[in-house]
């Protein structure tokens, strides 16, 4: 995808509380520029804009944290997929969620509220932008779909970190706008932000294209059916499950791809599989990725060292995972590293030559294989910035589709199609079908099959709280998850203190 990111004339939100800004911060017009009623360009770098933001990574930055090592605190290590890895004293904040220590003034946590408001105040600028965009009317609906399901995205997650979240779906005329309407001040409803969910997706379902007749990295039509059929899952909206992932599946334009090992690499993007991707790649001669998605994930040098690690040993698997896969699994070995730790020292080599040392050397036993990026450019292209590797993040994928469609089916009654939709995931597994047959039983072998076929997929914790299994699963690995509290995450401090006490706390914090 051609990404650029277009400097407009006017503030991004980063605080939803008392903004310091002059009143006509949004009334100051374009300078020597186009804009969407003058040049038809102008509208697609608007959504291009929209894209970039998803590449939003800084965690001790003012943009926020949108997909980088908050984002895999708060989804990954949080959970009994991953432990916070690295050493007892780095980034002890991480460690605060990984054991659910974390306070509101936890600046992990700060990082995805500005984040996550920051790419939704760019796409409420940019729908607003499009509105009066000299363009057809059909490419307008198009490119707003675009945009309202990167916001409905953004709002999704948020739901699910912090519960009621503001409803903002404007740009405020002014910063006495912004101070004055609850709207910016206070936090909607769950369920009322579920309707914008559902709102904005639903829009993006009317008016996307098919994945054949988009271009490589936009949404389609089958992202924003997958999405809707994913938030009505939370919802327990069975048959609106059964009914989108169906559409997808009879489309046409999705499959199981053949190699799973695959998957996380370059050869790997954007493949028959892949519903929606982060996209990564090269902008102005420089790496264009997320910030340190990569780096945070890759093994540590650590004991003896002596040789060149890939990171920072962040969000290693945990042992719980590792006994989770079943004896053949081939997803195992392509989900995680495995250090050697036979006392041998043969190290431990990946698809791409690359040889980890043996335990002696390496500060973890485990790693994520799935944030893998190959150092040698000739299999994995990049320009050097370890920092911003070329790594697409997998968001939306087929596997996905089946899986819940399985879910749906099982829990309408319909026990043949669950166990033939299950049974696709695990024959590319290399597994035998389901033995599986009651309701109870095959809704327990969905679950476990969600949790390997996505593991460090940015989805287990939601997935064990949606449930309601979050207690018992996280309690039984040690971590001091208190129910009715910490199926949420604190609204950060500052926050509050920014609205002058309008946002209220989540319960327990």
């Amino acid at each position: 995808m051609n990404r650029k990111i277009l400097i407009i004339g006017f503030s991004v939100l980063t605080f939803l509380g008392n903004i310091s800004c002059k009143e006509s911060f949004l009334d100051v017009p374009v300078q020597g520029q186009g804009t969407t009623a003058t040049d038809p360009n102008v509208s697609q770098n608007l959504v291009n804009g929209v894209y970039n933001s998803l590449l939003a990574g800084e965690a001790f930055g003012s943009e926020g944290d949108i997909h980088g090592i908050s984002f895999i605190s708060a989804t990954n290590i949080i959970s009994d997929d991953a432990e916070k890895g690295s050493t007892a004293s780095d980034q002890p904040g991480i460690g605060d969620i990984d054991n659910f220590n974390v306070t509101p003034t936890n600046g992990f946590v700060a990082a995805l509220w500005n984040g996550y408001y920051n790419g939704i105040s760019r796409s409420n600028q940019a729908i607003a932008a499009l509105e009066s965009a000299s363009i057809t009317q059909d490419v307008k609906k198009q490119l707003i779909g675009e945009v309202k399901f990167i916001r409905g995205y953004y709002y999704f997650n948020l739901v699910r970190i912090f519960g009621k979240v503001p409803k903002v779906l404007r740009v405020p005329k002014d910063s006495k706008d912004a101070n004055t309407d609850p709207a910016f001040q206070t936090r909607a409803s769950v369920d009322t932000i579920y309707k914008v969910i559902t709102d904005d997706l639903q829009y993006a379902v009317d008016n996307l294209p098919i994945r054949t007749k988009s271009l490589v990295g936009h949404v389609s039509k089958g992202s924003a059916q997958t999405l809707l059929a994913k938030v009505y899952l939370y919802q327990k909206n069975w048959q609106k499950v059964l009914s989108l992932t169906q559409e997808v599946i009879n489309s046409g334009q999705y499959n199981l791809a053949t190699d799973y090992t695959t998957l996380w690499r370059q050869v790997g993007d954007n493949n028959i599989e892949s519903i929606f991707e982060v996209q990564t790649g090269q902008f102005n001669n420089s790496d264009l990725g997320i910030q340190n998605y990569c780096t945070w994930q890759g093994p540590r040098v650590g004991g003896k060292g002596g040789w060149t690690d890939l990171g920072f040993g962040f969000c290693t698997p945990t042992q719980n995972l590792v006994d989770a896969y079943e004896k053949g699994d081939i997803r195992k070995s392509s989900t995680i590293i495995s250090i050697d730790n036979s006392g041998k020292y043969r190290g431990t080599t990946l698809f791409d030559g690359f040889r980890i040392p043996s335990s002696d050397s390496v500060q973890n036993l485990y790693y994520n294989y799935k944030a893998y990026h190959s150092e040698n450019k000739t299999i994995e292209t990049f320009l050097g910035n370890r920092d911003q590797k070329q790594k697409n993040l997998h968001l939306l994928r087929y596997a996905e589709v089946l899986l819940m469609n399985a879910e749906a089916a099982n829990e309408l009654g319909q026990t043949g199609v669950a166990q033939t939709q299950l049974n696709k995931i695990r024959t590319r597994a290399g597994l035998t079908n389901t033995t599986a047959s009651s309701m109870t039983d095959l809704r327990n072998a969905i679950w476990k099959e969600r949790r390997v076929e996505l593991a460090l997929e940015h989805d287990r914790f939601w997935d064990l709280v949606r449930t309601g299994r979050a207690a018992q699963v996280l309690q039984a690995t040690g971590k001091k998850f208190i129910a009715g509290k910490h199926e949420l995450l604190p609204v950060p401090s500052l926050q509050i203190a920014l609205s002058g006490g309008s946002l209220d706390q989540n319960s327990g914090y």
